[in-house]
């Protein structure tokens, strides 16, 4: 599935309407009636919901379907927000549509209606020849000003507050009669803070309690970057139309959108191949086509231990042991035929059993059970048989590591994963800066802490634009770079970026990004390339993370790093 920027989604629009000869009424015509698809399919399964007997479940139905929507029993009557742009346009059709089916349909417009310009212009017109009612926004719709009393000072603050709470219990009444709103106000051009009326609209509309369906986009949420604006509407369910937009892949835009559905409008989706779009979200036809990855992981009849490649881990330290052990065990758990652990001698003997699998060789003689400079030539004879080498997971800090990484960095052959202090020990040296390009492919796994200190960002610039960062650092320092977090983001150096949404918030726990390293460095000793790897790892590592959440039988809170392993 294609994720596409404001601008990409103006230019394939001008292709279509341009090039193709596809009329941008036609498509504003399929952008609203799936819009009212969508809100038909939200009230019939409220419905369904409500029917639900507490017996035992349904075992079966029809599996002949039609495109007629069955009208929940109980009353329905929507409230459309419209703007005077090209959003407001696909509200109108909704609107055109849902009364067609029959249900009740109010149009609030933020301007008069006169100021709607383009296809919205003729939308308008055809809404009101159809005899649907309207009304344009003023005060008196304001049911936000209830929200706002808390932020009164001064001392008639509390008459104050007793005003405005009665004003908004008889504004309230405007917006009791209707079941859910939609959100047509503002498109994927809008950026920053809504203007007034839109923003006191988005506010009363979020106050009214009511569900909302957003076109598109829900107004108040930059399309690019998924920031959120102070005033931006919280939708049940947003109808993302054509391709699916950057913003809502990440957070907070994820959450203010809901649940997403992506809604075909007649744009070939061949235009976003030939417009030379390459970011994806990853999903299992994606991996299969774009990446060319036998996501069956199938093993060969006639495989053997050395068909699977040879995985060294470098890590692990006496009060970080668990690290290095659990990106050994994720190796092995992936489907490495082989995994070596180097680990300081001292922790060795505290580690030799937990995992008979494992081989492990000591590398150091420091007595803190630290590692030392002074490793590298025993690193580098270890590792002259390994297929891949991750550095990084509870390795700590020592003196002189930075010239350390710097020696393995030049003088392994191998692809190579760097995650933790080996990110840290990489930004605080300045080597992606000074030092040369690795021709063996590079991952490096920074969480958004480390990716801030990686590009010398603060970790609020990072997250306020993942996939714009993630990608012009790749191409950068020519780098797989798989920025981790709520919606991982993966980019690499020929500019292509996916976002994975496998995963859980029970994830959010210590040692999990080590999993996630081993599985990496596992399937690129099996043969996958940097980025099939780190796409692949990241989404295997989120969906092993919810089954071993669901596999809880008290609270996903409870889950465990080493719980994921078992559900690789």
């Amino acid at each position: 599935m294609h994720i596409v920027t404001a601008q990409q989604m103006r230019e394939l629009d001008n292709y279509t309407i341009q090039q193709l000869g596809i009329p941008s009424l036609s498509l504003m015509e399929v952008a609203g009636k799936a819009i009212a698809d969508e809100v038909l399919d939200w009230c019939g399964k409220q419905q369904d919901a409500a029917d639900i007997p507490s017996g035992p479940a349904l075992t079966h139905r029809s599996s002949i379907h039609s495109d007629e929507h069955a009208l929940p029993e109980q009353e329905q009557h929507w409230l459309v927000l419209v703007g005077k742009g090209n959003n407001g346009g696909d509200g109108l059709v909704a609107a055109r549509y849902l009364q067609n089916a029959g249900m009740g349909v109010t149009l609030l417009y933020a301007m008069p209606p006169e100021q709607c310009s383009g296809d919205a212009a003729i939308q308008r017109d055809a809404a009101k020849r159809s005899g649907i009612e309207y009304a344009v926004w003023d005060a008196e719709w304001d049911c936000s000003a209830a929200s706002r009393k808390d932020e009164l000072i001064g001392p008639n603050r509390g008459d104050i507050a007793a005003s405005l709470s009665q004003t908004a219990r008889s504004v309230s009444e405007r917006w009791k009669p209707y079941t859910g709103i939609i959100d047509a106000l503002l498109g994927t051009g809008s950026q920053g803070e809504p203007r007034e009326p839109y923003g006191a609209m988005i506010r009363s509309a979020n106050a009214s309690g009511k569900p909302i369906i957003a076109a598109d986009i829900p107004s108040g949420l930059n399309a690019d970057t998924g920031e959120v604006a102070d005033s931006c509407i919280e939708a049940s369910r947003t109808v993302c139309l054509a391709f699916l937009k950057q913003g809502l892949t990440q957070y907070p835009g994820a959450s203010a959108a809901g649940d997403v559905v992506v809604r075909s409008i007649g744009i070939p989706h061949l235009t976003a191949q030939r417009a030379g779009i390459s970011s994806y979200l990853i999903t299992d036809t994606v991996l299969k086509q774009e990446l060319r990855i036998n996501i069956t992981r199938a093993r060969a009849v006639d495989g053997h231990k050395g068909t699977y490649g040879h995985v060294m881990i470098v890590g692990g330290s006496l009060n970080m042991s668990g690290a290095g052990l659990m990106a050994s065990r994720s190796a092995l758990r992936i489907g490495s035929g082989l995994v070596t652990w180097l680990l300081p001698e001292k922790l060795m003997k505290h580690m030799v059993g937990h995992v008979p699998e494992l081989m492990m060789a000591p590398v150091s003689e420091e007595a803190s059970g630290q590692w030392t400079a002074s490793t590298t030539k025993a690193i580098l004879e270890q590792t002259a048989k390994a297929d891949v080498v991750a550095i990084g997971p509870g390795l700590g800090r020592f003196e002189q590591d930075g010239q350390w990484l710097r020696t393995l960095w030049e003088q392994l052959d191998q692809p190579l994963v760097i995650d933790a202090d080996g990110l840290n020990i990489l930004a605080e040296a300045d080597g992606l800066t000074s030092w040369p390009k690795r021709a063996a492919a590079t991952v490096l796994t920074p969480h958004p802490g480390e990716m801030a200190r990686l590009s010398g960002l603060s970790t609020k610039e990072v997250q306020r634009d993942r996939l714009g960062l993630a990608r012009r650092f790749a191409m950068e320092h020519g780098v797989i770079l798989v920025l981790k977090g709520a919606r991982t983001v993966i980019a690499a150096p020929d500019g292509t970026v996916l976002v994975n949404t496998t995963g859980h918030p029970g994830m959010g726990t210590g040692g999990s990004g080590d999993v996630l390293t081993g599985v990496i460095a596992g399937l690129l000793a099996q043969g996958l390339n940097g980025l099939q790897a780190a796409a692949f790892g990241a989404y295997l590592h989120g969906h092993a993370g919810e089954m071993a959440a669901l596999a809880r039988s008290g609270h996903p809170a409870s889950l465990l790093a080493g719980d994921m392993i078992e559900h690789l």
